[in-house]
């Protein structure tokens, strides 16, 4: 089967790689059609990761059964699915608790498992023709409809993408009606995070960005489109709270009520835009959240990077201002998506008409094309934001 993979730094290639079959009885086999890029896959991209060439990459699979194993009674061949990005195997201490990114059957090596992602377990990624899913009825959830009708590039976001987005506008950030929001990166999680916000009835919901076609993206479902390019983002909301009129009783309130951090540890120094400052949002967040608010980190911060870039350092131990989000009784959370929780709730929401995620889709291709599309999309060019593949 023909698979993207990784072959060094800033570098994929479309290989021939060995079939994946059924490994055991709980198994399926779901033939790809629709498969997307991630910022996450960057990480690996920009060798920012463990990655080691040879790892088929994507974590975003959309697809059809095409063969169980003889234990599998959920789902059976032809059924359309949408794989999360975190398998689980449903049954242990963490599944059961609905913690499914936290699994301790998956991974022997710790907590949680993904496909096609460095340090994430053995698991072969989704940019491929086929893709085996263990412990398959955990993991497929069933689909209406048939490959390439409208829904295509909504069912899969649900695979990660808007997932990730509600998980951080409504688990990490609580974001509820009325609620003022500002959301720090506006690629794909930070779009789908501000959608998020305002299904859940946002009052107001900023987008700070530094790209053209991103800010274009956000204005277009509705957010207020924020360019650092400008000027200091927080001064930028602060000054555009104050200009829309604060609530009576609220004027000391200019800020925000939730910030969702969508970029993570390759945050660019605003001041020095040519060096990394991984806690430049961070420090932003605690200069607009206003007191009693939260704080949504989304974006990756991971343990080790082995390739830091100019201004980072290899262990991305970041200084924060704790002591302005403590006397503020801030709430600060992360979290890995447990996917599981939001798969079927964001189906329903799509087939309903209630949401459209696939709004902030920009571009399509087959497995030939990625190596094009991973070069424009690591760039920031030709405005990708969000593009999918499809293998068949």
């Amino acid at each position: 089967m023909k698979a993207v993979v990784y072959t060094g730094v800033r570098t994929v290639a479309v290989r021939e790689v060995p079939d994946a079959t059924l490994e055991a009885e709980t198994d399926a086999l779901v033939r790809i059609t629709s498969t997307a890029l991630c910022g996450t896959d960057l990480h690996m991209y920009d060798g920012r990761t463990s990655a080691e060439p040879g790892l088929v990459l994507g974590h975003e699979p959309l697809g059809v059964v095409q063969e169980v194993g003889a234990a599998v009674q959920t789902v059976r061949p032809g059924t359309r699915v949408v794989i999360p990005t975190h398998l689980f195997c449903g049954t242990c201490v963490m599944c059961a608790r609905g913690l499914s990114a936290a699994c301790l059957r998956a991974r022997a090596a710790g907590p949680g498992a993904a496909y096609g992602y460095a340090g994430m377990g053995p698991y072969r990624g989704a940019q491929a023709d086929l893709l085996r899913v263990p412990w398959a009825d955990a993991n497929c959830v069933p689909l209406p409809g048939e490959p390439g009708d409208a829904y295509e590039d909504d069912f899969v976001l649900l695979a990660d993408a808007f997932v990730t987005g509600w998980h951080a506008a409504t688990t990490l950030a609580e974001v509820g009606p009325g609620d003022t929001v500002a959301v720090f990166g506006a690629g794909t999680i930070g779009l789908l995070g501000a959608y998020a916000a305002l299904l859940r009835g946002a009052r107001v919901v900023y987008s700070v960005d530094g790209v053209d076609a991103r800010l274009d993206k956000a204005g277009e479902i509705g957010a207020v489109p924020i360019d650092f390019r400008r000027g200091d983002p927080v001064e930028q909301i602060r000054a555009d709270r104050a200009r829309t009129g604060l609530p009576l009783g609220e004027e000391k309130l200019g800020g925000v009520d939730k910030v969702i951090d969508a970029v993570g540890f390759q945050a660019r120094d605003r001041e020095h835009p040519d060096r990394e400052r991984p806690n430049q949002v961070i420090t932003d967040a605690a200069r607009l959240v206003n007191a009693a608010g939260a704080i949504a980190v989304a974006g990756v911060y991971p343990d080790r990077d082995p390739h830091p870039g100019p201004g980072a350092d290899g262990h991305e131990n970041l200084v924060a201002p704790w002591g302005v989000l403590f006397s503020r009784g801030v709430a600060v959370r992360f979290g890995r998506t447990h996917d599981r929780r939001y798969t079927v709730l964001l189906r329903d929401l799509v087939v309903a008409g209630r949401a459209r995620p696939s709004v902030i889709v920009t571009h399509h291709g087959t497995l030939a094309d990625a190596p094009e599309l991973y070069r424009h999309f690591d760039r920031r060019e030709h405005g990708v934001i969000k593009a999918v593949l499809h293998p068949s």
